[in-house]
């Protein structure tokens, strides 16, 4: 079963006022379109961005699937489901991407619900007093049994997918289409921050949810160690340090490196570097380490986080590793293309004790910090 999420964003919305269309305008200092891509990290299999033709550019920093949207949102929607066509996709999810604040278990209630049912949309009732007139009030209406629709609206792939061939077009959504092709759609319980971000003040309110929300903070740690063996020099943190031995290791045992893929590995809670890269693999003998450690950034942008900052500490007697700091901070940030600033490199000796002490072989210890992208 694989499940793909569709991010509408095609649209130019003039009502939110800017220069740019409101999917690209800064909600607390990244684009609108960051964070609704960010709330599907991790819950589908696949993402695939809807986009106008004159923001393909902007778009291909994602690194995902685009799709050119069409003149009406049911076209781009189309567009997209027919690109998913053939690729094993059972559950999709279609929404907005000018709603960047969905929660987590809104997304998690309308896959659940599709289980059980062909199709699945979140909605909060009315609970305002419903007026109908022009300059004044001229009648009432019942809010008994009526809903505030939002998205994600999901449902079966191959359904949805028939339904928007057959649909002539203009539908306000894709519930819309799906009733029109006989399919039931389960309402599932919306959220008051899953606004759709559509004037000017809706921006503000939206960052004040932002800022209110707790952020999630992971922390990981990691530790190696390799002996030494006959050579003349080590790999330490991306950079060749001349020494009169080398370390002993399956790849090219920059024990620094690997303490600190192992620290970003375990803030993900996703293992070590040995789950990822099998030690058993022989491809993976005397591989460079920069190739576990981009990987390990690559997961960690993939969950929709970004490092904060890194600290590795080297624990050996020598070689001296004062006068690397510097080169190998730059090459650390170089490989998993964050600022300098953000890394620390430092060393210290075991008072000549222990197996370091010995000079057998260099430990080294590391610490990550992840926050939200």
């Amino acid at each position: 079963m694989t499940t793909a999420a569709i991010i509408v964003a095609a649209g130019r919305g003039t009502r939110a006022g800017g220069d740019l269309p409101k999917q690209w305008q800064d909600l607390a200092g990244q684009p609108v379109l960051v964070h609704s891509v960010r709330a599907f990290r991790g819950l589908v299999d696949q993402i695939v961005l809807v986009i106008h033709p004159e923001d393909i550019a902007r778009a291909e920093g994602f690194g995902l699937p685009i799709v050119t949207g069409a003149d009406t949102r049911a076209g781009s929607v189309r567009n997209a489901l027919e690109w998913l066509d053939g690729r094993g996709v059972t559950k999709v999810l279609i929404h907005d991407g000018a709603r960047p604040l969905v929660p987590e278990a809104v997304v998690t209630a309308v896959l659940g619900a599709l289980d059980s049912a062909p199709g699945a949309a979140p909605a909060l009732p009315v609970s305002d007093a419903l007026w109908r007139g022009t300059a004044q009030v001229e009648g009432t209406a019942a809010r008994d049994g009526l809903w505030r629709a939002q998205t994600p609206q999901g449902f079966h792939f191959e359904s949805i997918l028939a339904a928007h061939r057959a649909h002539p077009g203009g539908a306000a959504d894709d519930v819309e289409v799906a009733r029109w092709a006989g399919h039931a759609v389960t309402i599932v319980p919306g959220d008051e921050d899953n606004l759709k971000l559509t004037y000017p003040g809706d921006f503000t309110r939206a960052a004040s949810i932002l800022k209110g929300r707790k952020m999630e903070i992971r922390l990981g740690n990691g530790f190696d160690v390799h002996a030494f063996t006959e050579g003349n020099g080590v790999w330490l943190c991306g950079v060749h340090v001349p020494h009169g031995r080398a370390l002993l290791g399956h790849s090219d045992a920059d024990v620094g490196m690997h303490a600190l893929t192992d620290a970003i590995y375990g803030a993900l809670a996703e293992g070590d570097i040995g789950v990822h890269f099998p030690p058993s693999d022989p491809q993976w003998k005397g591989a460079a380490s920069h190739i576990f450690l981009r990987h390990a950034m690559e997961r960690v942008a993939a969950r929709g986080y970004r490092v904060a900052n890194c600290d590795v500490t080297l624990v050996c007697e020598r070689p001296k590793i004062g006068p690397h700091q510097a080169a190998m901070r730059a090459a650390l940030a170089d490989i998993m293309g964050i600022e300098a600033e953000r890394i620390s490199v430092k060393a210290t000796t075991s008072e000549r004790l222990g197996f370091t002490g010995r000079e057998e072989g260099i430990a080294a210890l590391a610490s990550c910090t992840l926050v939200p992208a």
